[in-house]
């Protein structure tokens, strides 16, 4: 499943270049993911009401283009691959069709700070990520 996301560029987001500092594309990332499960009808709220957390593993920006103040920025966001114990999104970000920004995360599943199998311990979820991997 792809979804998207868009993100007006803040005043406060921008540096005294007036570009949009490269920290803000990690939120926007984030913003995109939240929006991505909320989507799919298990939100973090849930997860973590349901005890299991998702901490980051490993981020990525690649920047291709700026963006600045009250820029849109439309970011594709995806499951990219799933196992049982992380999964990975990608964004593809463009502000009038042209590329700003991909990025990448990935993000495992802890209960008590231990690991834990998503397709075991949310098996919801995970039946829900792999029924919209199969139809992309």
């Amino acid at each position: 499943m792809h979804t998207f996301y868009k993100h007006e560029v803040k005043y406060y987001e921008c540096d005294r270049m007036g570009i949009t500092h490269h920290s803000n594309y990690v939120r926007i990332m984030e913003e995109a993911r939240v929006d991505y499960l909320d989507k799919l009808g298990y939100g973090f709220d849930k997860i973590e009401a349901d005890g299991v957390v998702s901490p980051v593993v490993s981020v990525e920006c690649k920047y291709k283009s700026p963006t600045t103040f009250k820029d849109v920025i439309e970011v594709e966001v995806f499951i990219s691959h799933l196992s049982e114990m992380k999964f990975d999104f990608t964004y593809i970000m463009r502000k009038d069709g042209k590329l700003v920004c991909e990025g990448h995360s990935v993000h495992c599943f802890t209960e008590h700070n231990r690991p834990v199998q998503i397709a075991k311990r949310l098996p919801e979820l995970y039946e829900k990520i792999i029924s919209q991997i199969s139809q992309s």
